[in-house]
């Protein structure tokens, strides 16, 4: 069975989705969306300029919505109209928390299944990471930290060269990147319950925050703390792989992800390490893992698997953000509701 694939958005980030789909022996894309023609057209498969038009011209299984926030719940209302199979939806998803559960109950009422396109936990380190902590690698986990070191938020120019609307966000390091890390500490550890943060503005020429710490409480007394600086680099041949470096520990033993994608274990008590994964060689965007979640979700259309992360799910990580935000604000430690 091949899918068809209509996209919405032909942007910066849609390159890595259209050639995800190109590549597919089981999905077919047919059709490109976008307001500027020559980007719609640049797909190289039949380009449209209006939504409506291109689902009365295609006939599309998925239709893949690669739109920032403010374009997304007009779009999913014209899938839904459209009685298409299956949508997916970039995040950050819509433009509130209001918005996205009544989106999440549109697609319900519609019988059509909504996956948000959160990627980073289907980055090939967080697959392994995530097996190895389940197998008990590291014992029962303790901690875990990431550092978020993209380098790319520094001086005047920053963010012009790949998504310039970054700089007038008004909520920039949790809205549009942490929520990555969000997704990706409940994927490992399950939903925080409650968080304290403090954030800040280092760039004064963006709006929004770049800088901050998180630290979550989940489950089993696991501590995580998301330490992010978009103004600082680390040690990495493409800081845009992974974002920065991590630390997983417990009482068995830590695993380490670094700048190069690669994951190593060393036990308790031990100074050598074991290396769960080799540096990663994929020249796209982190360890092409857009293409692993769209690979998943044709892979659970065509098996009727279970699919990671629909918008029901999801809005968990948007509870989290909304606490993070309040307790920045508020100065304390703050409840996930």
């Amino acid at each position: 069975m091949v899918v068809q694939v209509a996209c919405v958005g032909a942007g910066y980030f849609a390159q890595f989705h259209i050639g995800s789909w190109k590549r597919m022996s089981d999905a077919k894309l047919v059709g490109v969306c976008d307001l500027d023609p020559d980007r719609a057209t640049a797909a190289g498969v039949a380009a449209f300029t209006n939504m409506q038009d291109m689902l009365g011209a295609v006939e599309a299984d998925i239709v893949d919505i690669i739109l920032p926030p403010f374009g997304q719940a007009e779009a999913i209302k014209v899938a839904v109209a459209a009685k298409v199979r299956l949508i997916i939806c970039q995040k950050p998803f819509c433009t509130s928390f209001e918005e996205a559960r009544e989106m999440t109950s549109l697609v319900a009422r519609a019988g059509i299944p909504l996956v948000i396109h959160e990627n980073f936990r289907f980055q090939p380190w967080y697959r392994v990471i995530k097996t190895a902590i389940d197998q008990g690698r590291i014992g029962q986990p303790l901690q875990a930290t990431f550092r978020l070191r993209p380098g790319d938020g520094q001086g005047k120019d920053a963010y012009l060269d790949r998504q310039p609307y970054f700089r007038d966000m008004p909520r920039l390091l949790i809205h549009e990147t942490g929520v990555h890390f969000v997704d990706v500490f409940r994927f490992l550890f399950g939903n925080p319950t409650h968080v304290y943060a403090d954030l800040r503005r280092v760039n004064p020429v963006i709006v929004g925050e770049d800088a901050g710490f998180v630290v979550f409480d989940h489950a089993d007394g696991v501590r995580g703390v998301f330490d992010g600086n978009r103004c600082l680099d680390h040690a990495a041949d493409n800081t845009r792989r992974t974002m920065g470096e991590a630390l997983f520990e417990g009482t068995n033993g830590a695993i380490t992800l670094t700048g190069d994608g690669a994951v190593h274990f060393r036990a308790v008590g031990q100074q050598t390490q074991q290396q769960l994964l080799a540096p990663d060689n994929h020249d796209g965007f982190g360890g092409d893992c857009t293409h692993a979640l769209q690979q998943h979700v044709v892979a659970a259309m065509t098996t009727d698997g279970a699919l990671e992360n629909e918008a029901a799910d999801y809005l968990s990580v948007i509870a989290v953000e909304q606490a993070i935000y309040a307790s920045a604000e508020q100065q304390r430690r703050v409840a996930v509701v």
